[in-house]
């Protein structure tokens, strides 16, 4: 029934957009689980990372039935500036999720210059597709929002959900605030609205 055990989808994910879950959906077709590996896991939050990995999970759940949830599966992935050290790390944290002798393979899409790291994960068969939703970005999203707008035509109904949930929170004016004053420095790891 399905080409593959795993798909790995590498990403950060913020925010969750339509072009991500369409990714996810057709993962979901050829693959019995999906391993999302989320980038800049650590624990800290800045304007081009606003949401932390738990927050991104629970983002990217609130889109899905039951059913799929249970077959997406979560690998933190912390930023580290070595390709080595990085794919390193994916390959042990996707590992720890995967049964052993399972047929692993990698989906994605070569958006641009950044989605070069498709490429060194040559032992994982490719699922590459076409630019889904014309390409959308998460970077200009993320500038609109900080400026207060969400563009409900780019997310599915649980990311538009968590972030108005998110926009009430003194973390989001804080952020927005840097993002506005072009303050680019990171957050204290401490969440301001614990």
């Amino acid at each position: 029934m399905y080409k593959f055990d795993y798909l790995v989808f590498i990403g950060r994910f913020q925010p969750f957009h339509l072009a991500h879950m369409l990714t996810i959906e057709i993962a979901l077709q050829q693959s019995h689980h999906v391993v999302l590996a989320l980038g800049s896991a650590q624990a800290e939050r800045n304007i081009k990372n606003p949401f932390l990995a738990h927050e991104r999970e629970a983002m990217i759940l609130s889109n899905f039935v039951d059913e799929d949830k249970q077959r997406i599966h979560f690998v933190h992935v912390i930023d580290v500036y070595n390709d080595e050290k990085w794919v390193k790390q994916v390959k042990e944290l996707v590992n720890q999720v995967i049964q052993p002798n399972s047929k692993v393979g990698l989906i994605g899409h070569f958006k641009d210059e950044s989605s070069y790291y498709l490429k060194l994960f040559p032992e994982w068969s490719m699922v590459e597709l076409e630019s889904l939703k014309a390409s959308m970005s998460a970077t200009p999203m993320r500038e609109d929002y900080y400026r207060g707008e969400i563009k409900t035509q780019a997310f599915p109904k649980g990311t538009i959900q968590f972030l108005e949930q998110f926009q009430q929170t003194s973390t989001y004016k804080t952020l927005q605030q840097k993002f506005l004053t072009g303050d680019r420095s990171n957050l204290d790891i401490v969440d301001l609205d614990e």
